[in-house]
């Protein structure tokens, strides 16, 4: 979720840095009555441990896999909220949670990459670095973006190292979750404001395209690496390049479909129609998906902690720093429903497996919602 106001984590070497101590923060903007123009509710609430490290919550067909700070991993039924395993790694952790339904995969503070199955430990695998993204989980390997930039693959079976890619970086990083994905044949990584498609099986890279060009008077200003999550769209994969931009990728042929130069901290969804995403007020933009050009902006949730949104059915989605889900109209940005959680923020981006999403809290609230 959000690095807010003026101060940015970053990381040197493997020490966190605490950028500036800021002024007091304005204050949200308060939240104007609507009358619902959608139906929606809250069909489950499950619990788990606190979320205070960067999460992305994992979906398989059916299934929502969570994890929480205590090294809890939960796999949950999409459609009823019923405990299919739980596992734990014994450990805090410092990212998590990827799974591909049958694998799933996180890292503790120690830098222990720890792979489970059915909620059983396969395997742990000391990293030697800081992580701060969720590891992906797909054809049977773990692949893990260290702090550092550095790719990394692993045999889901045994941890085996499969390869290792040491990119260029610099000695500033994000303490937040950067951005590794599958595309087809191509993995997708973020290193630093560029995004590089590898090939999976060896680490070589097929392609790099620059996505935000960095701005600022020292490093951490400059800072410009690449966030979760990537939203994809058919070809194009659509992301957040820290505080610099937003843009959209053919991933494909490995070229820039367009950019745009826009503050902001947290990841983007996209859609056929518009990539929407909060800068780092709280301005919400949709762009056009086609051409980058602005649709429509919104200033009714200024300061209000917005993270990384979910577009769905008529609506996009945002959950906010007080734990509201706001569900705003894909093409004007008119609120069409609000619901709450336990006050406590939330922890991740929304996510929807069929016809339910899931909504995770800083305090470790599940809340499975079902838009009607």
């Amino acid at each position: 979720m959000r690095l807010r106001g003026l101060c940015t984590l970053a990381a040197l070497a493997a020490a966190l840095l605490a950028g500036c101590a800021s002024s007091e923060k304005p204050k949200p903007t308060p939240l104007e009555p609507i009358t619902p123009q959608m139906a929606g509710r809250v069909v489950w609430n499950q619990r788990i441990d606190s979320v205070q490290f960067p999460l992305s919550v994992a979906v398989s067909p059916g299934v929502f896999t969570v994890a929480g700070t205590d090294g809890t991993v939960l796999a949950l039924e999409a459609d009823t909220g019923r405990e299919l395993w739980r596992g734990s790694v014994g450990n805090k952790l410092g990212a998590g949670v990827g799974s591909d339904g049958r694998f799933a995969a996180v890292v503790t503070r120690e830098g222990d990459l720890v792979t489970l199955e059915a909620g059983r430990v396969l395997w742990r695998k000391p990293l030697a670095m800081r992580v701060t993204t969720t590891p992906l989980v797909a054809g049977e390997r773990v692949f893990v973006l260290g702090g550092d930039r550095s790719v990394h693959a692993f045999d889901a079976l045994d941890g085996t190292r499969l390869w290792s890619v040491q990119r260029p970086s610099d000695p500033l990083t994000l303490a937040q979750g950067g951005v590794i994905a599958a595309f087809k044949d191509t993995l997708l990584a973020g290193q630093g404001a560029k995004l590089a498609g590898f090939d999976p099986l060896n680490g070589e890279v097929r392609w790099e395209v620059t996505v935000g060009s960095p701005r600022g008077t020292n490093e951490v200003e400059r800072l410009a690496d690449l966030v979760a999550p990537l939203s994809r769209l058919g070809d194009v994969v659509c992301v957040r390049s820290f505080q610099a931009a937003v843009g959209c990728v053919n991933a494909e042929r490995g070229t820039l479909a367009w950019t745009k130069g826009v503050g902001g901290t947290d990841g983007v969804a996209a859609d056929d129609q518009f990539v929407y995403g909060a800068d780092a007020s709280d301005r919400i933009t949709a762009w056009k998906t086609g051409s980058g050009d602005v649709a429509w902006q919104s200033e009714k949730f200024l300061y209000r902690g917005l993270g990384a949104p979910l577009s769905t059915g008529k609506a996009v989605v945002f959950g906010d720093s007080e734990g509201m889900v706001h569900f705003l109209s894909r093409d004007k940005g008119e609120s069409l429903l609000r619901l709450s959680t336990d006050s406590s923020g939330v922890a991740a981006a929304p996510v929807m497996s069929g016809s339910t999403m899931l909504i995770v809290t800083r305090n470790g609230g599940l809340f499975a919602i079902r838009p009607e």
